[in-house]
């Protein structure tokens, strides 16, 4: 496969790394003046703070290629806006700047804590944002659905015997200690669903914590390339017992990130169905490797965020930008789900029954 990072030397061999910490993508539609933190600055700390950026996404970001990017013209581009701003400038010239990677998991920071800004929403996230709804969703059951002891695992069975578990968390290690639980009540069900929809960041860990209930033999994990260089990732490997009814993976625009790798994983096994729509699209990791620190501070104690390592989908793509694409697509209109109509999962149940 070609090599989609531009910047950065060149690693040797393949690098064994301990499940790395995915980036945590938020990436929710904020305004840069709301959450400025007042400071006087001045030149010297603007340039010094654009160079940094500059250089720490020319070494580590691995989509500049893939997605088209002439980093060079736009430090010809930025570095007078930098030298000019004054104060508060600098932030919407960081935005701007930033907004060029067209990657969600991108964000920076004002010194001493604040809000973290995201200077570019995926548009297929704005698209969903609306066309979700727990509640909604607790319509479809008899009885109430039970939590996890940890409050991330949302699940009960359905009408006909379906099982169902929205899945609200990929991080800690909440799903290694709440799956195996979540999954003895399902292990008699006709059939599952596995709602990710609006799921985001997370670690490797919990999502393989899932996908090894599902598995009757091992999986490798989706491709991975540091530097430009293949990572050797573990194999997902089969629990106990595994479910081995079928399943319906439920997935929309606003599944992103770790979210995506647990519906790319399902996806290549034969009793698992990912309905809904096509997810975000956020593939950078993250992993500390060569000078590599997640986030990064920048020289007057700003900070901004992002990913060096390059995930793809199991046809050697990235889904950076372009997601993962359902089995079956199912359109969830807003005026449904507003009438009380989950379609998604109508659908979801429809196929099982």
């Amino acid at each position: 496969m070609s090599n989609l990072n531009r910047g950065g030397r060149q690693a040797s061999g393949q690098h064994r790394l301990l499940l790395p910490a995915w980036l945590v993508g938020v990436a929710t539609l904020l305004c840069c003046e709301s959450y400025i933190v007042r400071s006087t600055g001045d030149a010297a700390d603007n340039v010094n703070d654009f160079e940094a950026v500059w250089h720490a996404v020319d070494v580590h970001y691995p989509y500049l290629e893939f997605k088209g990017v002439n980093w060079d013209s736009l430090h010809t581009e930025f570095q007078p806006r930098a030298e000019a701003a004054r104060g508060d400038e600098f932030y919407l010239v960081l935005n701007d700047l930033l907004g060029h990677l067209q990657d969600g998991h991108v964000f920076f920071k004002a010194p001493g804590g604040g809000r973290e800004i995201y200077p570019w929403v995926p548009p297929r996230r704005r698209r969903d944002q609306h066309r979700y709804d727990p509640f909604v969703v607790r319509r479809y059951f008899d009885t109430p659905l039970r939590l996890s002891d940890s409050g991330t695992v949302e699940y009960g069975i359905l009408p006909g015997g379906i099982g169902y578990a929205l899945l609200a968390d990929f991080h800690q290690d909440y799903l290694i200690r709440d799956f195996p639980r979540v999954m003895g009540v399902m292990h008699d069900t006709r059939g599952l669903i596995l709602d990710i929809r609006q799921r985001r960041g997370g670690t490797p860990q919990n999502v393989d914590a899932v996908v090894s209930r599902f598995l009757t033999e091992p999986l490798p994990y989706p491709p991975a390339y540091l530097y430009g260089m293949p990572v050797d990732w573990p194999l997902s490997r089969p629990t106990l017992n595994p479910y081995t009814a079928p399943v319906v993976v439920l997935i929309n625009g606003l599944t992103y990130s770790a979210g995506e790798f647990c519906a790319e994983m399902l996806k290549q096994l034969p009793h698992v169905t990912a309905m809904g729509d096509t997810t975000g699209g956020g593939s950078a990791g993250s992993t500390a490797f060569r000078g590599y620190s997640s986030p990064f501070g920048l020289p007057s104690g700003k900070w901004f965020d992002i990913g060096n390592l390059d995930i793809r989908r199991y046809d050697g793509l990235p889904w950076e930008g372009l997601g993962i694409a359902p089995d079956i697509r199912v359109e969830q209109p807003e005026a449904d789900l507003q009438a009380g109509h989950d379609r998604q999962l109508e659908a979801a149940i429809e196929l099982l029954r």
